[in-house]
């Protein structure tokens, strides 16, 4: 199968999930609802009624961003993976989930707005992969990878020191459980406001990882093959850097700390489409963005309560990874 048609398909299957996760849900809606209400509003009439408030202002702001968060967080991944050349590296191995959990636990604590935490979480997070790239060129490592995955590794840790300090004084009946489910991760209370901040991140993000995919592909053969072709690595791995935290840092300032979605979609990009970053890039987002999708809808429906969604991936992901470690380990390299 070539690139475009899997391209095709993995779209397809997109917006069947996405045509599926507006239909479900404790308020039903049947797809010829949905047609008529999208209609309407593309033809500026405003619905009115339950139908047009559930999927304008509940399901369709939650939909969209599940997707934008797979789409985020697995092309994030990839890039990774790419660029350290190392199949287990997975968006937060700078410690970008770390510090944006940090932020939001200590806006929780301070009880700011909710737009104020989503802030504080998107500054932790980039900030904490600024200091991991600011440290590792003070240590005299000119950014390898490295010294960049170690010394993440060592900084994440202490946001993660920092997150459980934090959690100490908070109130019990009402901050902790704030905290506790956030970094459980969740799209519960998803506006358009949280689209609306992250679709520009993916866009910003994204942009310059499509726009330079072959250059990025070559890092996957070597720092000295790369440069031997005329790549400055350095240079590049610090742009692939930004452009994934970036996306990754939105994404965990709207939905939380949600693991295992960079690290297993990529994969299975990989084995779809072989080893090339840039047949695996977009098919990976359209993969994690149909996967979200789904899960997001999973945790509203399973249950009277919403299942978080860290616990849902884990569960899902864990077999699966070993699924595809299993069938198609070989073909990674």
């Amino acid at each position: 199968m070539g690139r475009l048609p899997q391209t095709g398909v993995a779209a397809a299957v997109l917006l069947l999930c996405l045509a599926l996760s507006l239909m479900v849900g404790p308020y039903g809606l049947s797809l010829r609802q949905i047609g008529g209400l999208m209609l309407a509003a593309l033809s500026g009439r405003l619905p009115d009624g339950p139908e047009a408030s559930v999927l304008f202002q509940i399901r369709l702001p939650r939909v969209l961003a599940a997707g934008l968060v797979g789409a985020a967080l697995s092309a994030a991944g990839a890039a990774y993976q790419v660029t350290f050349r190392n199949p287990l590296v997975s968006p937060d191995i700078l410690g970008v989930s770390a510090g944006a959990g940090f932020g939001a636990v200590l806006g929780i604590l301070l009880g700011l707005p909710i737009l104020a935490i989503q802030g504080l979480s998107f500054t932790g997070g980039m900030a904490t992969v600024g200091l991991v790239m600011a440290l590792a060129v003070a240590f005299g490592n000119r950014g390898e990878a490295l010294s960049l995955i170690l010394t993440g590794i060592a900084i994440g840790a202490l946001a993660g020191a920092g997150t459980a300090m934090v959690k100490t004084p908070a109130d019990p009946d009402d901050q902790l459980p704030a905290m506790t489910f956030w970094l459980l991760g969740g799209l519960a209370g998803t506006r358009t406001a949280d689209v609306a901040f992250l679709l520009p991140a993916l866009l910003l993000g994204a942009g310059p990882l499509i726009l330079m995919r072959w250059r990025i592909g070559l890092l996957a053969l070597g720092e000295e093959e790369a440069r031997a072709l005329g790549v400055e690595t350095t240079r590049l791995r610090l742009v692939v850097i930004v452009c994934a935290t970036l996306m990754t840092a939105a994404a965990v300032a709207t939905a939380g700390t949600i693991g295992w979605v960079g690290l297993m979609v990529p994969h299975m990009a990989r084995l779809l489409a072989g080893a090339r970053f840039d047949r695996v890039l977009p098919l990976a987002a359209l993969l994690g963005a149909a996967f979200m999708v789904l899960i997001d809808t999973a945790a509203r429906s399973l249950a009277v309560t919403e299942v978080p969604l860290g616990v849902l991936t884990a569960i899902l992901g864990a077999p699966v990874f070993l699924t595809l470690l299993a069938r198609g380990g070989r073909r990674w390299n």
